[in-house]
């Protein structure tokens, strides 16, 4: 396993209907690295984003869609998303200032 750097593990956030309503909730959801485990991720955001403390972290693997285009046959790159739960008395993560 490649040594990951906290900076290097989120990769971007998702958003999406879904994962917007859960930011009412203080649930964030972000595309991560797909070496990078639940302490890697926590550590992360504590550190990226001041006054935030972590509940929890939730991780998924999204293996690759089949894609086709003509004869050829290809796959997408895998990902992992994580849904960070923030405490009640953390800052709130603000990915887009105003909303």
């Amino acid at each position: 396993m490649a040594d990951i750097k906290y900076y290097d593990v989120i990769l971007k956030p998702v958003l999406t209907e879904k994962s917007m309503a859960g930011m009412a909730e203080k649930e964030y959801t972000f595309l991560v690295h797909p070496e990078a485990n639940k302490s890697q991720v926590k550590e992360a955001v504590e550190k990226m984003f001041e006054g935030t403390k972590v509940k929890r972290v939730n991780t998924m693997n999204c293996q690759g869609k089949k894609k086709r285009r003509g004869m050829v046959v290809g796959k997408t790159a895998k990902t992992k998303k994580a849904i960070v739960k923030l405490t009640d008395d953390s800052k709130e993560i603000e990915i887009y200032p105003g909303l």
